[in-house]
């Protein structure tokens, strides 16, 4: 059995596609969605959707956090930011990942804490995703 996915950023559709399942950090915690999984609308944390395609590959994609909506047979997932993991460049993370850590120290930055925190997770987030990556190889 399977169900039809969709991962949509506000740029651009990610990915469309049957699935067996998907497993994505949802606001209470990890969920896992199987072929017929009770309708849901939840919200989502920034990290990582695992695909788990019918021909037993598997996939991994980043998002920043978003809605995640399940109905009977489509899962539908919404995301200001969603990249597939094969198009994470590592070195691009890091830096900003360290310059959002500066910009924590620095008191004249008139950007809020809580915002440059949010923006350190997402780099984080981003690199397990890249580090799972490295696990799937």
């Amino acid at each position: 059995m399977s169900f039809y996915l969709d991962v949509v950023s506000v740029k651009k559709r990610i990915f469309s596609g049957e699935v067996k399942k998907i497993r994505v950090s949802g606001s209470e915690g990890e969920l896992g969605i199987y072929p017929g999984h009770v309708q849901l609308l939840s919200i989502i944390k920034p990290g990582m959707i695992y695909i788990f395609h019918k021909d037993k590959q598997e996939e991994c994609i980043y998002i920043s956090g978003g809605i995640l909506e399940v109905q009977p047979h489509t899962v539908s997932v919404l995301a200001d930011i969603a990249i597939r993991a094969i198009d994470l460049n590592r070195k691009n993370i890091l830096k900003a990942k360290r310059k959002a850590q500066e910009d924590i120290k620095n008191e004249n930055i008139k950007t809020k804490k809580n915002d440059i925190l949010l923006e350190i997770s997402k780099e984080i987030a981003k690199l397990r995703v890249l580090e799972m990556m490295d696990k799937f190889k």
